[in-house]
C-alpha cells in the first residue's frame, strides 16, 4: 500500500473533466486531435475526454490516476503503468501515429511508464511536478519496477528540465508521426531514470 502526502489523492470519478485537461495539456493537443476523430454525431472532442477519463477501465481511466488537490480540486494529474519486460510486438493495426511512442516505450522494458505528468500553468512552478514524479517513483518500486521512463516531445523544453533535474536522462529518439495534429515538435524523446537497488545484509 503507498502512502500519499497531502497535497495528492486518487482521482475521484468527478475528476474526470480535470483529467481531460491535464492529458490534453500533456500531450500538447495530439489528445484533442484524436478523441475529435473518435467523436460521434453530436459529441465534441472534449465530451469524448471525458467520456473516456469517465471509463473504470482503459489506460486513461480515473482509476489510473492520481491527483494533487488544492481547494478541493484537482490541478495535477499522474498517469502510469508498468511496462513488461519483454514488450509486446506492436500490432499491425496501429495507428501510425502511436509507432514511434510504441518503438521507443518497448526501449524500456521493466520500467514503470509515465503517461501523464501534467499540472494546470497557474500552479507551475510550486513543486507539484517535481511531487508527482516522486510519487511515481513510489509506484514503481511498489510495483517492483527497476526504473522509470517517459517520452517528451523536443519543444517541451520545460518539461525535459524538469525530468532531467529529477535524474532522468536521453536514451533514444523516434520522429513523429502527425497525420493532421498541429505541432511545432517534430520528435519523441525517451528518457529514463534507474532506481537504487536495496540490498538487505
Amino acid at each position: 500500500m503507498v502512502t500519499l502526502e497531502p497535497l495528492f489523492r486518487r482521482a475521484r470519478l468527478d475528476d474526470a473533466p480535470q483529467l481531460a485537461d491535464l492529458v490534453n495539456f500533456a500531450g500538447e493537443g495530439m489528445p484533442l486531435y484524436l478523441w475529435g476523430k473518435m467523436a460521434m454525431p453530436g459529441e465534441t472532442a472534449w465530451d469524448v475526454g471525458r467520456r473516456r477519463a469517465a471509463r473504470d477501465d482503459g489506460g486513461f481511466s480515473w482509476r489510473n490516476a492520481y491527483v494533487a488537490d488544492i481547494g478541493g480540486n484537482a490541478v495535477a494529474c499522474l498517469i502510469g503503468y508498468g511496462i513488461p519486460d519483454t514488450p509486446e510486438p506492436i500490432a499491425a493495426d496501429t495507428s501510425p501515429m502511436f509507432i514511434p511512442l510504441m518503438e521507443l516505450e518497448s526501449l524500456a522494458p521493466g520500467t514503470w511508464y509515465v503517461n501523464v505528468l501534467a499540472t494546470y500553468p497557474e500552479h507551475r512552478g510550486q513543486g507539484i511536478g517535481s511531487g508527482l514524479l516522486g510519487l511515481a517513483e513510489t509506484l514503481a518500486m511498489d510495483d517492483g519496477k527497476r526504473g522509470l521512463s517517459v517520452i517528451v516531445s523536443d519543444s517541451n523544453t520545460g518539461a525535459r528540465r524538469l525530468y532531467e533535474r529529477c535524474g532522468y536522462v536521453e536514451i533514444a529518439i523516434r520522429p513523429m508521426i502527425k497525420e493532421e495534429w498541429r505541432s511545432e515538435s517534430f520528435n519523441w524523446i525517451l528518457l529514463t531514470k534507474q532506481l537504487k537497488t536495496v540490498v538487505s545484509t
